[in-house]
């Protein structure tokens, strides 16, 4: 018998799949420990949870921090997770260079 090995991507290579349109009509993947994971439907209920959070944290944190409502987060060298919520160090270019890091992350 053969054993089957799964592939594992890396974040370039998972950045590349988006770019060859792999995800065009279902955006709705996340890469998590180097597998591409199709993400749960959101119910209304996690909905409406999540919203009342991200307000309430966005009052707390003010402007001392970046709240980032389910955005990427880069967790090298293979996770691209897109969590609920993170709390992220305020940074000059607004994360438009790159998603929050490790180091970003509060």
């Amino acid at each position: 018998m053969t054993a089957v090995t799964a592939k594992r991507f890396s974040i370039a290579e998972y950045h590349r799949l988006a770019e060859l349109g792999f995800f065009e009509f279902d955006n709705r993947f996340e890469l998590i420990r180097g597998e591409i994971i199709k993400k749960a439907k959101k119910t209304t209920f996690h909905s409406a949870c999540n919203s009342l959070l991200l307000g309430e944290l966005c009052l707390i944190m003010a402007r001392s921090a970046c709240v980032r409502g389910q955005e990427p987060i880069i967790l090298p060298p293979d996770s691209e997770p897109e969590p609920d919520v993170v709390i992220a160090r305020n940074r000059f270019d607004d994360y438009v260079s790159s998603h929050p890091l490790i180091a970003d992350i509060c």
